[in-house]
């Protein structure tokens, strides 16, 4: 049941004047999200008169923005509330109520999903229209890579992980009461045995050890081959027991048991590839896991494939982030810089003077569509070799300007990735992803408002 505003504490007057002040910032945010706009995209979450009170959303606002502001997990964050009178009255928890469990906020923050962070954030950027902090009148835009949370994948851990994980959901099954009788072999240890026996072969370096490696991936592949065999046998009785006694647990284990043994015949086809001599797979699975996180090249020499999302970002000349996408893979960058300068125009009503970005958004149709818009000056470089009118207007003087400007939107992307955990998502798969990136997005135009604020 949606609980919108806590109960309010005497015990806070009781306190001294300096013992209930907030800091600074933390007194702004608590003003500026002291908002009705901000609570309207949970009414969709919770019921409005049926089942157990909710946390309070005030309360829970403010924690994510702690949580995401400073970085910190679930179990820290709670602790810290808990212990600092300033937090806890940031927060509206009452001095005599304990702070929300941890498992609460992970709940919740699941339930929520992409959709209302994203309204959270067309909330705080309209808000932030209407008090004259954010004009646009200049984006610069780019990409960069969201990285997922998962090991560096190889062929023999990934089948490695689906012989375990399927047989721990099989014995879960078993013990619920189905496919007793099945007959299923537990093959977890025979394939780690001949992960470790990889691990020291790696350690030769030699020309003989990548022959060895090949030939002990092959053979954790038929592990799993057979593990699979018995896997469909307990599948097939377990829905016939949950067709006669039907069970949540029991209908969740069996589903999430269908959807490994899928990725794990996947997973055996790419092997099969890939010891065909095959090395480049598109649309890999990486992980079990995460099945939505893709390999992504970059280009960049100290890291030339990672794994994850890519994720694009505009920033203004405020320093606001005015818009932001996750995607699954690597999209050319090209096609979704118009789509961004559109959303940026919604946001404020008016194009912005300037849109600058690199190589990978420089074509002529590009060019050419951001003048329709109304664009005055476009910093787009083009790739490959320019022409001599091209080449010309390049190194004029003002694209020259507009083009320094651009390189500020790497540090950006840096500090977001050191500071608001745009490096690596916590929340798996692509909503997950979307819903992380849009949290540590919210809290950080929120600082970037207080900084403009004082």
């Amino acid at each position: 049941m949606l609980r919108v505003a806590g109960v309010q504490d005497a015990w806070w007057e009781v306190l001294p004047e300096h013992a209930r002040l907030l800091p600074a910032e933390l007194s702004l945010v608590d003003a500026f999200l002291d908002d009705e706009r901000f609570i309207a995209p949970w009414r969709a979450v919770f019921a409005e008169r049926l089942g157990r009170p909710s946390v309070p959303v005030e309360t829970l606002l403010r924690l994510l923005y702690l949580k995401h502001r400073y970085q910190l997990g679930y179990e820290t964050l709670c602790r810290e509330v808990a212990d600092s009178l300033s937090w806890r009255r940031f927060c509206r928890i009452p001095l005599t109520s304990p702070v929300p469990h941890p498992t609460t906020l992970i709940k919740l923050v699941r339930r929520s999903g992409p959709q209302v962070v994203d309204d959270l954030n067309a909330a705080l950027l309209g808000k932030l229209v209407e008090d004259k902090l954010l004009r646009c009148r200049k984006l610069r835009i780019d990409t960069t890579v969201m990285e997922a949370d998962i090991d560096h994948p190889t062929d023999a851990d990934l089948l490695e992980h689906g012989v375990r994980k399927l047989g721990r959901l099989v014995g879960w099954i078993k013990a619920s009461g189905a496919a007793r009788r099945t007959r299923f072999r537990d093959r977890s240890r025979s394939a780690g045995r001949r992960v470790k026996e990889i691990s020291r072969t790696l350690r030769r370096r030699t020309g003989q050890a990548l022959g060895e490696i090949d030939r002990l991936t092959g053979e954790i592949a038929a592990v799993a081959r057979a593990t699979l065999r018995d896997v469909a046998a307990v599948e097939r009785n377990a829905r016939r027991t949950l067709r006669k006694q039907p069970s949540g647990r029991l209908a969740h284990l069996v589903g999430e048991l269908a959807q490994t043994a899928a990725g794990t015949r996947r997973l055996l086809e790419q092997t099969a590839l890939r010891l065909a001599g095959i090395r480049t797979i598109p649309d890999r699975l990486v992980s079990l896991a995460d099945p939505d996180a893709r390999p992504i090249r970059k280009g960049k020499p100290q890291h030339p494939t990672q794994f994850g999302y890519t994720a694009l970002v505009a920033e203004d000349e405020r320093g606001f982030i005015i818009d932001h996408q996750v995607q699954r893979g690597n999209p050319a960058d090209a096609p979704q810089l118009v789509p961004s300068v559109q959303r940026a125009v919604s946001l404020t009503g008016r194009p912005p003077s300037t849109v600058v970005a690199d190589r990978g958004f420089g074509t002529a149709a590009n060019d050419l569509a951001l003048a329709e818009l109304g664009v005055q000056r476009i910093g787009l470089q083009r790739a490959g070799k320019p022409g001599k009118a091209r080449r010309e207007y390049e190194h004029s003087r003002p694209f020259r300007r507009i083009r320094n400007w651009r390189v500020g939107v790497e540090a950006r992307i840096s500090h977001l990735k050191r500071s608001f955990g745009f490096r690596r998502t916590r929340l798996r798969r692509l909503a997950g992803a979307q819903t992380w990136a849009g949290l540590g997005i919210f809290a950080y135009n929120l600082q970037r408002m207080t900084i403009l604020s004082r």
